[in-house]
């Protein structure tokens, strides 16, 4: 596979980031979606690097810094091969009083610290706000990724929401990217918020495009989730296990997606990178074969007519899900 014949796609109107069309999504290997092995996690980096891909994301709250930690040991001595993407805002959260830890500006640049810090760098190529609806101390956020962009520690900053009226908080303070749940099982953002993206020049970057594993079809629906496994939720509590059921009997329509030269899971992830409002799309990946599966969907030609018309008619344009099955 030449590495190459990678895509890369400008992140927004402002950032100046040229970004893989496939990046690498690192909240896996941080440990709560079940056993993590570091090496395997490593190699998966280095698989990814080999075939093109630069863009890495991750946040504080994976593994509690475990992701940002491993993410540094690989860029030891090739930062200029990383654009590095994290996340700050649930660790501390106040679930009561729901709201961030982050009750001033410099409270939220010291949190941003502690990213740098973690993963070993000066400056962060992009920093979001993890918090996905509005809080007290959202202006906090806001004016601190802009005091973080002008002291040259930040180079694009934004929010990681499908609440349209969250992201035009950032929006109109000048945010550069968002970061948005889009797959073929959850389309809503079609409607609204992907347009509002293009019209604004905001970069979006597409994490769950294989909706947490479901669009590999690998579940039956008879499985069994262990430890903190957050899956657990889609088997123990009742309308999350609705909801898997359902993706499942949707799954089994989609199924003849694949072909011999595509999986489900390639053209999930051509999906996503044929809407025009899309900059990259991060599929987790936890070992070289996963990376490499995923570096290759970004390799691969359009979808047809039919297959579009099969998407369709299983999940309309921006319809999808319900709940979240998480």
């Amino acid at each position: 596979m030449d590495a190459a014949v990678i895509t890369r796609r400008t992140l927004g109107a402002r950032t100046g980031l040229e970004v893989s069309e496939v990046g690498c999504g690192l909240w896996a290997v941080g440990g709560h979606w079940g056993p993590t092995d570091d090496d395997a996690a490593l190699e998966a980096i280095d698989t990814a690097l080999d075939h093109g891909v630069n863009f890495f994301d991750t946040a504080d709250v994976y593994g509690d810094g475990h992701s940002e930690r491993l993410l540094a040991r690989a860029m030891r001595g090739r930062r200029d091969r990383f654009v590095v993407g994290t996340k700050i805002g649930w660790t501390g959260y106040d679930g009561e009083a729901n709201r961030s830890q982050y009750t001033s500006v410099e409270k939220l640049i010291e949190g941003v610290e502690g990213n740098l810090e973690r993963l070993g760098i000066d400056c962060l190529d992009v920093i979001q706000c993890h918090v996905f609806y509005p809080e007290p101390n959202t202006p906090h956020f806001v004016e601190g990724f802009a005091r973080l962009k002008e002291q040259g520690k930040v180079r694009a900053w934004g929010v990681s929401t499908g609440d349209l009226e969250h992201l035009k908080t950032f929006a109109e303070a000048g945010c550069d990217t968002l970061q948005i749940d889009y797959s073929i099982l959850n389309r809503g953002s079609e409607r609204e918020i992907l347009p509002y993206c293009k019209e604004h020049g905001i970069g979006v970057i597409v994490r769950g495009p294989l909706a947490m594993g479901i669009l590999t079809g690998k579940f039956s629906g008879a499985e069994t989730f262990e430890g903190d496994d957050f899956r657990k939720a889609w088997i123990e509590d009742a309308r999350q296990h609705e909801q898997f059921r359902a993706d499942l009997a949707m799954v089994e329509r989609l199924r003849a997606l694949a072909t011999p030269e595509r999986s489900l899971a390639q053209a999930a992830i051509r999906f996503v990178l044929e809407h025009d409002a899309v900059s990259t799309v991060i599929p987790g990946a936890r070992n070289a074969r996963q990376a490499e599966s995923n570096s290759a969907a970004g390799m691969m030609g359009r979808l047809g007519v039919q297959e579009k018309a099969l998407i369709d008619g299983v999940v309309p344009p921006g319809g999808g899900r319900k709940i979240w099955p998480a």
